[in-house]
């Protein structure tokens, strides 16, 4: 949601209308989209990157990327009963295929779209696709669970090169005045993945192809990543930014470091009935993440590039809108895998079933993220977002009372009432919580602030799938399971609840900088813009959305398509806001 997912700043330096831009842009690109131009004569505007009917085969290429990345974190969710049954494993192992992905692809993030503005988006872009496409087929030829949790900790960190490259290569080949429609349509990707993804999963499962059972849903990759490889080589022009922050991979070991001692034992700690080992990793977490903390801090006075710019937690709505994204996140990461768990293992319903049962939720989304955006949030500011989170915990409320009225014997259309309350909170959620995270922010550090939403976000979604051990303990199978998981969604209306209090520190109208910004205007972005993780890193969370719809879908993919960019989700504006505010790139 991601989850879903399913907040698109622009990660880049420089303007794509910039003389510096369109040099950079037009270097070893075998394409003539953003090839070098003259500089234009002073006094007169930038020129444009030059149109070139082959960007339409490049944006083919990198949304069908992107496309295939939405789909396989969608597909997972509702196949982890099956992959469970056949590889074997505790729940805890089952937890890290979801969850070590996520994490991944967090500690990834920022440090990807360094990579590309340093060594170049087609580069990175081609690069992650391979490493996404061999590790999909690890994972379709798993022989057992470790293998299969190592594979999926691949894709997510090589998913984590590919997607913060898929916007910023648009913007360096698009013209201004095209982007609105590029960005539609990667609003009607992320629609489409939302409700094809668990759809799709659910078909390849019960067609059994070859007697393969779930291992098509990971094999499925090979052939598109392997045509996006071919065609992306031919098709697809470098960039790079020419004033990019250096890399601070100590900064991501000591952060990798930091999460894995409190995740590992909160998938692990349940099932060996909590040993002392537990205990002393996740207190050990606290001091490595004060290490953390401190070498940022030194960093950006000796270079000024961190990994995190810790200054920016000074500004309150920031830092509140930051624990408003993990604990967000903390939510649905245990909501959708409990939910999940519950149809298929509780109540027995196949994939298919399971994942029809969430198109409800993820049409919620959709049209509760458009109306949010354009209509509430203009009017009223943050009561909105505080409307979502009380919304969503109404929908939680109504399950658990058709669970305690209807038991195991509760049908689809039973759930979708509540499905399309909790779909509608978070719809009111997931579109405007960026902005109103964002608009305090100083515009010469929006790049920076995003990274840090972006990856904040991808954190929570991943300490709440590690969390679903510690509140879903069922005894037993069927009734207990039914059980268990009534008690976590419990839980999980006790966070939103905690998501509503934090809301109060956001602005009550976010201010849209930016919104007056002219693109084309030229110039060059400060460093510290190139840094964020990127416009497309922002669309790709809003894609996986924070979290994923029942039943495996991306309940965020259908919300999320307008934080990345869909007309609409962030006003009346042809792209996003924080595209403008971040630095108007490639």
């Amino acid at each position: 949601m991601t989850s879903s997912h399913p907040s698109a700043t622009a990660r880049g330096s420089s303007s794509p209308s910039s003389p510096s831009s369109s040099s950079t842009a037009g270097t070893g690109g075998s394409a003539g989209t953003g090839a070098a131009q003259a500089t234009p004569p002073p006094g007169t505007a930038p020129a444009a990157p030059a149109a070139d009917r082959r960007r339409w085969v490049a944006l083919a290429i990198v949304m069908t990327a992107a496309f295939m990345d939405l789909v396989d974190v969608t597909i997972v969710h509702i196949a982890l009963p099956s992959i469970q049954r056949d590889l074997g494993g505790g729940f805890g192992t089952a937890q890290w295929i979801t969850a070590g992905y996520a994490l991944a692809f967090a500690a990834g993030l920022i440090t990807g779209g360094r990579l590309g503005d340093i060594y170049g988006r087609k580069r990175l872009f081609l690069a992650g696709v391979a490493g996404f496409t061999a590790a999909s087929a690890l994972c379709g030829l798993a022989t057992g669970p470790e293998m299969l949790v190592a594979a999926r900790v691949l894709q997510g960190g090589t998913a984590a090169l590919m997607v913060p490259q898929v916007l910023s290569i648009v913007h360096a080949t698009f013209p201004a005045h095209e982007r609105g429609k590029v960005f539609g349509l990667f609003g009607a990707i992320v629609g489409l993945g939302s409700v094809s993804g668990p759809l799709l999963g659910a078909l390849l499962m019960e067609g059994d192809l070859f007697g393969l059972g779930w291992r098509p849903i990971f094999l499925i990759n090979l052939p598109v990543g392997i045509a996006a490889l071919l065609l992306g080589r031919v098709f697809i022009t470098e960039s790079k930014a020419p004033r990019a922050l250096r890399l601070d991979l100590p900064g991501v070991a000591v952060a990798v470091a930091a999460m894995l001692l409190l995740m590992y034992p909160l998938t692990r700690g349940a099932e060996l009935d909590w040993p002392l080992w537990c205990l002393v990793m996740m207190a050990g977490s606290v001091p490595v993440a004060a290490a953390f903390v401190l070498y940022e801090r030194r960093r950006g006075a000796r270079d000024g590039s961190p990994l995190v710019e810790l200054s920016l937690f000074r500004v309150k709505s920031f830092a509140a809108g930051v624990a408003v994204q993990l604990t967000f996140g903390i939510a649905l990461g245990i909501f959708f895998l409990v939910w999940t768990l519950y149809m298929q293992t509780g109540l027995g319903w196949s994939p298919l079933r399971a994942g029809l049962t969430g198109v409800p939720f993820s049409l919620a989304v959709s049209v509760a993220a458009s109306v949010s955006v354009q209509v509430l949030v203009p009017r009223f500011g943050r009561r909105v977002l505080q409307a979502g989170a009380l919304t969503m915990i109404a929908g939680v409320g109504l399950y658990l009372w058709e669970a305690d009225r209807y038991g195991t014997g509760i049908e689809p259309w039973q759930m979708a009432a509540p499905l399309v309350v909790l779909g509608a909170g978070m719809g009111l959620v997931v579109a405007p919580l960026t902005d109103a995270v964002l608009s305090d922010v100083p515009r010469e550090h929006a790049g920076s602030a995003s990274g840090i939403v972006n990856s904040v976000t991808q954190l929570g979604n991943a300490l709440g799938l590690g969390l679903v051990s510690v509140v879903f303990v069922p005894t037993g199978p069927g009734r207990a399971v039914v059980d268990a998981a009534t008690g976590a969604l419990g839980w999980v209306a006790v966070v939103l609840g905690a998501v509503f209090l934090v809301m109060f520190a956001l602005p009550a109208r976010p201010r849209r900088q930016g919104e007056d910004a002219e693109e084309g205007s030229g110039g060059t972005a400060s460093p510290d813009e190139t840094a964020g993780g990127g416009s497309a890193a922002g669309a790709a969370r809003g894609a996986r959305g924070v979290g994923e719809a029942p039943g495996g879908g991306p309940g965020g993919g259908a919300g999320g398509a307008g934080r990345g960019g869909v007309t609409g989700p962030r006003g009346a504006r042809p792209e996003p806001v924080a595209a403008a505010r971040g630095a108007r790139t490639p």
